[in-house]
């Protein structure tokens, strides 16, 4: 996919995935193996609902994982959604999670929000 989006020079690539039962949103790189290089677009991957109960918000391997994942903005492993809004100069995601899918009516909060802009590549905290 991000070969093909090259060779047709796609811009503001933002790709959405799920199915790891956390959230991220991550940089897309040009080359992985170096952080300082171009950043071609934004990958927001979605938490799931339930899955894995309640989930933590961070691994216990955190400081590794952050080391070897320097493209990486943002991690969280509670269990919520994502929304994505879409306007001409800008994109935003909110990724809303919950303390405890265990327990009834506990309330939602945003963990984090992030917005890429126009002919800007990369995330920044929104």
């Amino acid at each position: 996919v991000l070969a093909g989006a090259k060779s047709a020079g796609v811009e503001n690539l933002m790709v959405f995935t799920g199915d790891v039962h956390v959230a991220y949103a991550f940089d897309i790189k040009d080359d992985f193996d170096d952080p300082g290089s171009r950043t071609l677009g934004t990958e927001i991957v979605t938490t799931s609902i339930t899955s894995g109960r309640d989930g933590a918000e961070r691994p216990a391997n955190w400081e590794t994982y952050m080391t070897a994942n320097p493209h990486l903005k943002f991690y969280n492993g509670r269990r919520g959604y994502t929304t994505v809004s879409f306007g001409r100069e800008v994109a935003r995601a909110d990724f809303k999670t919950v303390p405890a899918v265990t327990v009834p009516g506990a309330a939602i909060s945003v963990a984090a929000s992030f917005v890429t802009e126009v002919g800007d590549q990369g995330l920044k905290p929104a």
